[in-house]
């Protein structure tokens, strides 16, 4: 016999993402994606499930063997409790495996290559972060994207005429 789900369960499963970087996938190319979980304390918790981050600005460090976000942007609620300071930006620890992180190394030493937050959602319950290996676009990429979406947006319309 399976137990009734509570209500925030099930809204959390309804739209798992909290925050994505647009911005990522417009400045890089995206060589290699990653899913690691994420060190949070309880206010931080709260806030994402009340949909209060941004990980735009955010970019991943590796530093001794361990891989930290610095930058993601986290509101605190107004409710957190008054004997905690909240950092809304504070540097928030990446729970990856060692191979994956061996990984990550290899690739960050590589010229030109970074480490990129893509994506925060939620998976059975816990926050992850998908983070990507990324190779910084040049002008002209950025513009010959612009093009092709332009092209496909174009298209549809002359579709949707006919």
């Amino acid at each position: 016999m399976t137990t009734p789900r509570k209500d925030k369960d099930r809204k959390s499963d309804e739209n798992p993402t909290i925050a994505q970087n647009k911005r990522a996938r417009y400045e890089y190319f995206i060589e290699e994606k990653l899913e690691a979980g994420l060190a949070l304390q309880g206010w931080e918790v709260k806030s994402l499930r009340a949909g209060k981050a941004q990980i735009t600005e955010g970019y991943v460090i590796i530093k001794d063997g361990e891989a930290f976000l610095i930058g993601a942007h986290i509101t605190p609620l107004r409710t957190v409790s008054t004997h905690i300071v909240a950092d809304p930006t504070r540097t928030r620890k990446l729970l990856l495996n060692r191979r994956e992180l061996d990984s990550l190394v290899g690739a960050v030493e590589r010229k030109g290559h970074t480490i990129v937050p893509l994506e925060l959602y939620w998976s059975q319950g816990k926050v992850k972060l998908e983070i990507g290996v990324a190779k910084g676009k040049q002008a002209h990429d950025k513009r010959d994207n612009e093009k092709d979406r332009d092209w496909q947006r174009e298209k549809s319309r002359l579709l949707r005429r006919r």
